[in-house]
């Protein structure tokens, strides 16, 4: 696995990742060390301290605490890693998180894998890896980062509402082999536990319901604003004008009112966990 992310040119995290390689450039400098000293004293290759200090790398937490170690920078250095935190994660990921932070009422609908938000991380890896063109290893161990950050919406202050109703094939789906999903299927037992959390489950032999058109995803506001998307309407793009929102809350009504109840639902999944 490779110790750092690049930079995509046109994202803003580019300049995150300049200024942070500036600072460690000139620490380094003022510590008199060469970046092959450096690189050495941390543990990497001399090339990849030139592409942190050029700001064509975001450095990981681990080397900004390794680098905090050697240059003795009283706590500037491992200062950064909030800032590089959020930086690290591809663009669309930071926009989605940014939003379901905000939001107080989350209604997603899944059909055909757990919904990310509900993945443990070692499901969230065997699923990306499942995806083609394959991710190279150091862009999938990012994009598992990106999607397991996201579950801090379940803790969040104040709570959010949360809402997924999700098909029972994606419960019964190995994805990673028995083991990962006998986990994956526990976690949702837990998160189906929280006072603000409602998981449903769609079976399979409900098949009149308007979930047949794909995934819905509706993230509402505290000003009474909203977002949502819908796979096969809109041309998948996200919305936010009453009309089309109206369509999405209708299907989504119609699916948790298809669905079995939460209650249900638990004891549909601790039946799947107990057959898998």
């Amino acid at each position: 696995m490779s110790d750092d992310w690049g930079v995509d040119p046109d994202d803003e995290a580019c300049a995150v990742a300049t200024a942070v390689g500036r600072q460690l450039k000139l620490w380094r400098e003022t510590a008199g060390l060469t970046a092959a000293e450096f690189g050495a004293a941390i543990g990497y290759g001399e090339d990849l301290v030139f592409k942190v200090e050029g700001g064509r790398r975001i450095p990981r937490p681990e080397y900004l605490d390794k680098a905090e170690h050697v240059l003795d920078a009283g706590g500037r250095l491992a200062a950064m890693k909030e800032d590089v935190a959020v930086a690290r994660y591809p663009k669309k990921v930071r926009e989605l998180a940014k939003l379901e932070a905000q939001a107080v009422e989350l209604c997603m609908y899944a059909n055909h894998n757990i919904h990310g938000l509900l993945q443990t991380e070692e499901y969230a890896r065997a699923l990306l890896r499942t995806w083609r063109p394959a991710y190279p290893p150091d862009e999938l161990e990012r994009m598992v980062a990106a999607r397991v950050v996201r579950g801090a919406v379940f803790s969040r202050v104040p709570l959010p509402e949360l809402s997924f109703v999700l098909e029972e094939v994606t419960l019964r789906r190995p994805v990673g082999g028995r083991e990962v999903l006998r986990r994956q299927l526990q976690h949702l037992l837990a998160l189906g536990e929280l006072p603000n959390v409602e998981l449903q489950v769609m079976p399979t032999t409900r098949g009149d319901h308007p979930g047949t058109g794909g995934r819905i995803q509706m993230l509402k506001f505290e000003n009474g604003s909203a977002i949502g998307r819908m796979d096969d309407d809109f041309a998948g793009r996200p919305v936010s004008d009453p009309k089309r929102l109206r369509i999405l809350e209708l299907r989504y009504g119609i699916i948790r009112a298809e669905a079995l109840t939460p209650r249900e639902s638990r004891d549909f999944i601790e039946q799947a966990l107990g057959e898998t």
